[in-house]
């Protein structure tokens, strides 16, 4: 499928990987903005975008569509110097005076106000796109306006700084519009308190290796790129503060060091955490690096991975035949999607577009596209701290990521009161399937089966995760929930460890405190009967069965799906070995094959490899992994 945006020709010289240059960067950002405004409001305020409303309402959804394809503009334009051939500032300008004329009032234009999360929250965070905006185009949007339209401005933002944001991320929508107001000279208290929050609590939630918790839990996903990043290097960048520079310009660069390796050979980013509908919004962190200069990445290999991210969705229908980004992945896909989404929340894709801060002259633009990280050699990259490990193959450009520590869960909610959430609870992810429905069989699960009721995973606990040579591991526990009858068996304990080698992953658990009659199921990745990819789950010490489990309805990738599945009966403690592969190889040894012994021993597992004789010994107590 192409896209219907009108875009250069490709360049292959220039960009022989993507074919894209600064100019189709230049075309797609016109070519979304135009399909967006065809749906404004008379008074350009709202943006009213056609489809489902999301949980905040349609005036909310309206403000969604200004903020958000604001952000686009914005870095159109400043990117470009205030060049503006299109004349998009001038909407922006008129749809900024409407709706803070009267705004909570319910007419065809005003905006919402901004109250507290749980109470009218979303427009909290539509007012950073704006105060954003309005801080990049200063010179020929706000620099502009009327002294009073100024000031009306000034008040609708000051909502964020004087009500309660959710408990995440959310915090930096305030320290922006903060940012913002302070770089035109309206700072005061209020605006400092709100920065030093934000960053008060940024230092609490960084764990390490470049990776924010977002909030007080343990949720690991894109918002790292597009907002825990972002945000305050953005300000750094605009600030000229060399000191903020410094402090999150590192933690940026160390961040790309595993980041810039979840997008696969095609430029598919990993399919994993909430939002996911904001698809090319997860290269905004490799941009935002490439205009900083904090990344480890050459400027080639940052375009080859934004311009891949951008063009993997623009070629397989994210925009439809409208031009309008749908509610999806490729296409719409309401799996794909959280209550908070509605029809204008994909254009937070618009943060791909700070690539344009970098002039036409910079060596994002100029320097020849290299390969991106997942295109080199076979790479298996630890993280202990989110509790992740990376594993991507360069024979087919397949990612994956193993989950051993991203849980969503919030510190507040009980752990079996925690709805399933396939975005997170499953053991491993990819740049090439999605996990099914939690409507349909789990896919990378393990599942403990008490009077025929399956068992979920929740809050996961990380034991450790490393590296070596060619091959990583990563372990975790997490108790199993039960969604009716008793939530918890008592004792009942899963430990799992993940060893990954080339295409291979090694599938250890031990299964404690099983009761009687119980039952333990591992599923593998969830592929559709016209994928590339073939999906493998081979047993190798205590499975007792072989089948498959069918998903009707599919994966953000494929209609329909079909999960390999192992099963054993459990009682007591049990430990289970598998051999899983998710590959695009059409010659790829068979996995019965690939190992050549199995000795378990009590809480000991030893694995010989048939290709070259090395062994991945893994002990339980105390937990242990080697490979030599």
């Amino acid at each position: 499928m192409t896209s219907p945006l009108e875009l250069p020709s490709d360049d292959r010289d220039l960009s022989p990987h993507t074919g894209y240059t600064r100019a189709h960067w230049e075309a797609a950002a016109d070519g979304l903005l135009r399909a967006a405004w065809q749906w404004s409001t008379p008074g350009r305020a709202l943006l009213d975008l056609p489809g489902r409303p999301s949980g905040s309402g349609v005036r909310s959804d309206g403000l969604e569509g200004y903020a958000r394809t604001f952000l686009a503009a914005a870095f159109r334009v400043a990117g470009a110097d205030g060049k503006d051939p299109h004349g998009w500032l001038d909407r922006y300008a008129d749809g900024l005076a409407a709706g803070t004329r009267t705004p909570g009032r319910d007419d065809p234009e005003s905006w919402p106000l901004i109250l507290d999360h749980h109470v009218q929250g979303q427009p909290m965070v539509e007012s950073a796109s704006v105060a954003i905006g309005l801080r990049l185009t200063r010179p020929w949007l706000w620099d502009r306006l009327d002294a009073g339209v100024q000031d009306r401005a000034e008040e609708w933002l000051r909502g964020a700084l004087r009500h309660t944001p959710a408990p995440n991320n959310w915090y930096l929508f305030p320290y922006s519009v903060a940012a913002f107001l302070e770089s035109v000279g309206r700072g005061d208290a209020e605006t400092a308190r709100a920065k030093e929050r934000a960053l008060d609590l940024l230092e609490g939630w960084y764990r390490g290796q470049g990776w924010y918790a977002d909030g007080d839990g343990a949720a690991f996903d894109h918002y790292n790129g597009w907002a825990l990043h972002l945000y305050p290097v953005l300000d750094a960048h605009l600030s000229g503060d060399p000191e903020l520079s410094a402090h999150y310009g590192s933690r940026l660069r160390e961040h790309l060091d595993s980041f810039s390796l979840l997008f696969g050979g095609d430029g598919a980013p990993i399919h994993f955490g909430r939002s996911l509908t904001y698809r090319f919004a997860a290269g905004s962190a490799v941009a935002l690096g490439a205009v900083t200069g904090h990344t480890p990445l050459s400027p080639g290999a940052s375009r080859r991975v934004i311009s891949g991210s951008l063009r993997y969705f623009l070629d397989r229908g994210a925009t439809g035949t409208d031009g309008l980004l749908s509610l999806g992945w490729h296409g719409p896909h309401e799996a794909t999607l959280q209550h908070y989404s509605g029809p204008a929340s994909p254009y937070w894709a618009s943060k791909a577009f700070v690539s344009l801060l970098a002039p036409e002259g910079h060596p994002l633009w100029t320097a020849t596209e290299e390969p991106a990280p997942s295109e080199g050699p076979d790479r298996v990259l630890a993280l202990p701290a989110p509790g992740l490990l990376i594993q991507s193959t360069r024979a087919d450009g397949i990612v994956r990521l193993h989950n051993h520590g991203s849980d969503h869960v919030r510190p507040h909610e009980g752990e079996s009161g925690v709805q399933d959430d396939p975005l997170y609870s499953r053991h491993s992810y990819s740049t090439v399937t999605g996990p099914t429905s939690k409507v349909n069989a789990a896919d990378n699960h393990l599942a403990v089966v008490v009077a025929g009721v399956r068992s979920g995973r929740r809050s996961i606990r990380p034991l450790g995760a490393g590296q070596g040579d060619g091959w990583g591991w990563a372990a975790s526990w997490h108790r199993p929930v039960f969604t009716s009858g008793a939530p918890m068996v008592p004792g009942l304990r899963v430990e799992s460890v993940t060893v990954v080698r080339g295409r291979y992953e090694l599938r250890v658990h031990r299964v404690l405190g099983a009761p009687a009659g119980a039952r333990v199921e591992q599923t593998g990745w969830a592929t559709g009967p016209d994928d590339d990819v073939r999906s493998v789950l081979h047993g190798l010490h205590g499975w007792e069965t072989s089948d498959e489990v069918r998903a009707p309805q599919g994966t953000a990738y494929t209609r329909w799906a079909v999960v390999p599945r192992l099963g054993a009966d459990a009682e007591g403690t049990v430990l289970l070995v598998s051999l899983a592969s998710l590959t695009a190889e059409p010659d790829a040894t068979a996995l019965a094959v690939a190992v050549s012994a199995v000795n378990v021993d009590g809480d000991t597992v030893e694995v010989g490899w048939a290709e070259d004789g090395a062994t991945t010994r893994i002990d339980f107590e105390p937990l242990k992994v080697e490979h030599r």
